[in-house]
């Protein structure tokens, strides 16, 4: 069930000022029963991350990896994705949002929720960019931090890549349906498509690519607002853990929760190698660093698709029972 929160005053960093009700949802145990973990949605996604429907339900439920009878999961919506009374205040000024100004909002709703800690802040995509954020922001606020298939900052293949969904979002007749249709060539790859479809083809000739991205296309633009997709696209360009200054050692050293990086092999969008130069980095000024790394050939899709590999690399985190052998081989870096 979707909860508010009143945030009063916000001051953008562009120094609008305005009041939002934060929407949110909670599974799992009651909060202040159990251990609290943050989780933080994609680009299309929302606070609905398990049960009927939830778009983490593979990972997140009872006696899953996350196991919501001994978790507290609490999961906001990004502001402007649809689920807020105020999301229509809030895409008006969407050009003036950053990454950082939306954990900003993040950090005052735990503190309306009366949270000071969390045992994991976790995300995928955009929510990982949005973990980074915030873990910069408060950085003793998360034992965890699990930033899965982003990265600290927006590179200016992703610049370029949220330009032209900017672009056929303003201009596009079928602004949502051409947008995501582009955005599917990014989340796959061309090795993914090739076996998705001769094998479909093989059975059913009308199943072939066009037809999918057709069907993506319509399928997002019947759930999701114009508005929103263009204030999620303005925050992933925007993500930059270092744009007061600081550089990444500096920022990162700073964070006191061990920092476990995810990547995908063949993602598209966040660079396997980034994210490898990133904890070679992290690495000279912090021991509590670790990666792992998803073989798939489905791209940055693979967060969605290869659970059983993911489920690997998060159950030492989150299941205190594991046993010690099982923690040396999981928590090391999975080699390519």
């Amino acid at each position: 069930m979707i909860q508010l929160t009143y945030i009063k005053n916000f001051k953008l960093n562009s120094k609008i000022s305005l009041d939002y009700r934060l929407s949110y949802e909670i599974h799992g145990e009651e909060l202040g029963t159990a251990p609290v973990v943050l989780v933080i949605h994609a680009l299309t996604g929302n606070s609905k991350v398990t049960g009927v429907n939830g778009w983490w339900s593979s990972l997140v439920g009872e006696n899953k990896v996350i196991d919501t009878n001994r978790y507290t999961i609490l999961a906001f919506n990004i502001p402007g994705n649809g689920h807020s009374p105020e999301d229509s205040k809030i895409n008006t000024h969407y050009q003036l949002f950053t990454a950082r100004d939306v954990a900003r909002l993040f950090a005052l709703g735990l503190d309306s929720l009366g949270i000071s800690s969390l045992y994991a802040i976790m995300g995928p995509s955009l929510g990982g960019g949005l973990v980074w954020e915030l873990a910069a922001l408060r950085p003793n606020l998360g034992e965890h931090v699990i930033p899965i298939a982003s990265s600290w900052y927006s590179c200016q293949w992703l610049r370029a890549n949220c330009h032209i969904q900017a672009c056929l979002l303003e201009h596009s007749s079928k602004p949502l349906e051409d947008a995501r249709k582009h955005a599917m060539t990014l989340y796959r790859t061309p090795e993914s498509l090739e076996q998705k479809f001769n094998e479909a083809m093989a059975n059913s000739p009308s199943l072939d690519v066009e037809t999918w991205l057709d069907y993506h296309g319509t399928q997002l633009s019947s759930r999701f607002k114009l508005s929103a997709y263009k204030m999620m696209n303005q925050l992933l360009k925007t993500i930059d853990i270092t744009r007061n200054g600081a550089s990444l050692l500096e920022v990162a050293k700073s964070i006191q929760g061990h920092i476990h990086l995810v990547t995908v092999d063949s993602d598209l969008l966040f660079k396997s190698d980034q994210c490898w130069d990133t904890y070679v980095k992290l690495k000279s000024v912090k021991e509590n660093v670790s990666i792992y790394e998803i073989n798939s050939i489905h791209g940055h899709d693979a967060f969605l698709i290869e659970y059983s590999q993911l489920s690997k690399f998060l159950k030492p985190i989150f299941n205190p029972l594991i046993t010690q052998n099982e923690n040396h081989q999981l928590n090391h870096i999975w080699h390519r």
